[in-house]
Order: C-alpha cells, then structure tokens, then sequence
C-alpha cells in the first residue's frame, strides 16, 4: 500500500467502537438519513457469515479466509474480533477524505487504536449501553447468539471499555434518537457533516 499522508487530507476520519450490543450500527444508520452525503460509513471486510438482513457490498465485504489475507496489505487496519477477522480497505477511504468526505469507521477498539497511529488527527468515540446489564438484556434480545457466543462478548466488552479510555469522545447509548443528536453534534462541531443536519 503506497504511503499516505492522511492527515492532509480535506476529509475527516471518525472510529466509532463500541461493544456488541451497545447500538453502534444503528446509531450510525440514523446518522447518515440525518446529516446527508456529506458523512458516509466505510465498508469493512469480514470473514464471518453474514447475519438475517445483511447484504454483501452494503454492510460488510463477506470474503473468505484466504480472501482476507490477500487483501491484508490494502488494510487501513485489522482485527481479529469473535472469532473472525475484520479489515478495513484503505484506498475507498482515502479517495472519499480527498473528496473532502467525512468517513466514519465503525470497528473495534483494537483497530481504532490502530487507525489512531496512522491517521494521528483521526476522532476516536466509544459509543456504551448505560450498564453491564442493559448491555446482556441487548445481546440477549437480538436472538443472534448463543450461551457461549454471548458470554464471549460480555467479557469483550469489559476489556473494550476499559481500553476506550484512550479514545476522545464516550456517548452513552440510553436513547437512540438523543444518542443520534449528541453524536450529529459531536461530528458538526469536529468538521464533519456541515450545516445541513436538517436535509
């Protein structure tokens, strides 16, 4: 992968992290339909099976183990996570900053503090549930998982939130819709997302 001074970039590069369950996803959803074109979501590789409702090329490039390593070295960073690995590709990330392109980053901490070394004026956010037990009650309901899946998780996300102290900005994920507006805010005041918050 040729070097990149990613900081000269006109975009700006936002990791947003946090445990299975803590709503991340959705609240990155929400984002996009309030704030425009102009904050997009990369795309990570993953070499686990797709969930009920995803779609290839939509929420994650789904590739094999060997597909994978081949990819490795156009990586912005990578992590094995769960069991699987996730990457994300480096080049649509770079072409959409040098549009100007606010692009959020939803990996875990692992890889934002990988992201952190590469691209040092990257905004780091940890998003968590209000507590532990909120958190088991989320895993629990989305039906996805089973006993040991989920108990790998819980204890994941014990060690991910402490390692988030490092990251700038913790949102606690209570209610969607206030968690959206503090992070659209979060974004506009970081020189992301513009004016136009009310498309």
């Amino acid at each position: 992968m040729a070097e990149v001074d990613w900081t000269a970039l006109p975009g700006r590069l936002v990791v947003l992290s946090g445990a299975s369950g803590s709503g991340k996803s959705t609240l990155v959803e929400r984002l996009l339909e309030k704030v425009g074109p102009a904050v997009q979501r990369s795309i990570s590789a993953t070499t686990r099976p797709p969930r009920p409702g995803e779609v290839h090329g939509r929420d994650y490039f789904f590739v094999s183990p060997e597909e994978f390593e081949r990819l490795r070295g156009d990586l912005l960073e990578s992590a094995l996570v769960h069991g699987s690995h996730y990457g994300t590709p480096a080049e649509p990330v770079r072409q959409a900053l040098a549009r100007g392109i606010c692009i959020v980053l939803v990996i875990d901490v692992q890889g934002g503090l990988q992201i952190r070394e590469k691209v040092p004026n990257a905004l780091l956010i940890f998003v968590q549930t209000p507590s532990p037990e909120v958190l088991e009650r989320r895993l629990r309901a989305r039906g996805t998982d089973d006993e040991a899946t989920i108990t790998r998780r819980l204890t994941n996300a014990r060690r991910e939130i402490e390692t988030a102290q490092r990251y700038e900005i913790h949102l606690v994920n209570d209610d969607l819709e206030t968690c959206v507006d503090e992070l659209a805010a979060t974004l506009s005041q970081n020189r992301c997302g513009g004016g136009n918050a009310h498309d």
